[in-house]
């Protein structure tokens, strides 16, 4: 099949629902995760089955656990990533919660092709948010308490074509409140570049820059 042939095709929609983590106490897991502030969707049992269900704040997906849910080994989903605006608020968050969360952390110096838990996609990592506050660069890590990993990612302008342009959605008002704050503070070197001229066309200039943020084109200059 050709591109063209695939590209005429209507899309059909495949959207990720579920994430499976294999968890050894059904009941310290649901209580760790309800302590991280997560919506508690589900918890059903019949016989020598039981299933629990948990939404992260913002989240269109889930995640689920329970007994006889999965044969996986306890601990042993790492990587899951957790996509935030603001990655010292996520923490602090966190921290408020009594969850253990690293320091925030990013990539940098020599690539490294081992799997170290020091690394980050082939490159040390660095104590401290990314210093450009680069979109993707920030992390911080913490585990559930049967070890399954979750990766806390700083994202505030996501890579083109990554987003449906067609229209800008945001998941809760604190994501959208961080995407305020970027046009606000964008927007005033905006108008020191022009004089310092109050811009009385502000809010269209704030419109432009959080859809073309979102949609990862360019920023209005």
């Amino acid at each position: 099949m050709t591109d063209a042939t695939e590209g005429a095709r209507a899309r059909v929609e495949m959207k990720l629902e579920i994430v499976v983590i294999p968890v050894s106490d059904v009941d310290r897991a649901k209580q760790f995760y309800a302590n991280l502030g997560w919506r508690l969707d589900a918890d059903f049992a019949a016989g020598d089955w039981r299933v629990i269900q948990f939404t992260p704040a913002g989240s269109p997906s889930s995640v689920i656990f329970g007994k006889n849910v999965t044969a996986a080994a306890p601990g042993s989903a790492q990587g899951l990533y957790l996509v935030v605006p603001d990655i010292e608020a996520a923490r602090n968050d966190l921290l408020g919660r009594g969850i253990k969360v690293s320091e925030a952390f990013h990539g940098g110096g020599d690539v490294h092709t081992g799997s170290d838990e020091p690394y980050l996609f082939g490159r040390l990592r660095v104590s401290g948010r990314d210093p450009e506050r680069g979109s993707y660069q920030s992390f911080a890590s913490f585990s559930d308490p049967d070890g399954n990993g979750w990766l806390l990612q700083e994202i505030t302008a996501r890579l083109p074509g990554r987003v449906d342009t067609v229209g800008t959605t945001f998941n809760s008002s604190t994501e959208l409140a961080s995407a305020l704050r970027r046009a606000a503070a964008a927007h005033g070197e905006h108008e020191k570049r022009n004089g310092g001229q109050h811009d009385a066309n502000w809010p269209d200039w704030y419109a432009e820059y959080i859809v073309n943020e979102q949609a990862g084109k360019p920023l209005p200059s």
